[in-house]
C-alpha cells in the first residue's frame, strides 16, 4: 500500500494532539511546591510524585516526531513522482508557511524543555543549604504554554502539507504543458 497525502497528514494530526495533550497533563500534574524539611543548617526538599518530567519528556519527543513526519510529508515522492524542492519553495505561501512551521516547533521544544529540565533538577537536588529555601517548582504556564504552540506546529506542519500538493499539482500540470507544447510544435514542423 502506498503512502499517501492523507496517512501523512493524519500521522502529523496523531502525534501531534498526542503531545499537545501530554504537556497540557504534564502542566495540570505538576504540584505548586515542594515540602520544606528544615535541618542543622540545610532545607530538605519533599515532593510529591508526579509524571510531569516524564510527561514532558514525552511531549517533546511526539513534537520531535511530528516534525520529522511533517518535514518528511513535504518532499516524500508520492506516486512515485518527485518534485524539485525549487518547484515548492517558488510558491510564497508554501516558504512562509514551511518556515513558520519550523519556527514554531522549535519554540515548543524550547517551552516544553525548559521547565521540564528545570523540575527535573528541582527533583534531584534536594538538599540546599540556604535555610530560607522555599522548595520551588518549574515555572507554572510554560508546559501548557509550550503544548499549545505544539499544537499550532502540528496545524502549521499541515498547512504547509497542502501548499505544497498545491505546488505539485502546478509543478505537474506545467510539465504537461511543456511536454504537450512540445509535441504539438513538433507535429506542426512535421507536417509543413
Amino acid at each position: 500500500m502506498a503512502v499517501t497525502m492523507k496517512h501523512m497528514a493524519l500521522a502529523i494530526t496523531a502525534l501531534g494532539v498526542i503531545s499537545f495533550l501530554l504537556g497540557v497533563v504534564a502542566e495540570n500534574k505538576k504540584p505548586p511546591s515542594g515540602t520544606a524539611i528544615p535541618g542543622k543548617g540545610v532545607v530538605i526538599c519533599k515532593y510529591p510524585s508526579d509524571p510531569t518530567v516524564a510527561l514532558g519528556f514525552l511531549s517533546v519527543g511526539f513534537l520531535v516526531a511530528t516534525s520529522v513526519v511533517g518535514y518528511l510529508s513535504l518532499f516524500y515522492p508520492y506516486k512515485g513522482k518527485r518534485v524539485p524542492n525549487s518547484a515548492l519553495f517558488q510558491s510564497t505561501s508554501f516558504t512562509i508557511f514551511f518556515n513558520v512551521a519550523v519556527f514554531t516547533a522549535g519554540l515548543a521544544a524550547a517551552l516544553i524543555l525548559w521547565p521540564t529540565i528545570q523540575e527535573h533538577a528541582h527533583l534531584s537536588r534536594t538538599v540546599h543549604h540556604d535555610p530560607d529555601y522555599q522548595c520551588p517548582t518549574a515555572k507554572t504556564g510554560l508546559l501548557g504554554g509550550g503544548a499549545f504552540v505544539s499544537l499550532d506546529s502540528a496545524l502549521f506542519w499541515l498547512v504547509a502539507l497542502m501548499l505544497a500538493d498545491n505546488a505539485r499539482e502546478d509543478f505537474f500540470d506545467e510539465t504537461e504543458k511543456d511536454v504537450k507544447g512540445g509535441l504539438d510544435h513538433e507535429v506542426l514542423q512535421g507536417s509543413a
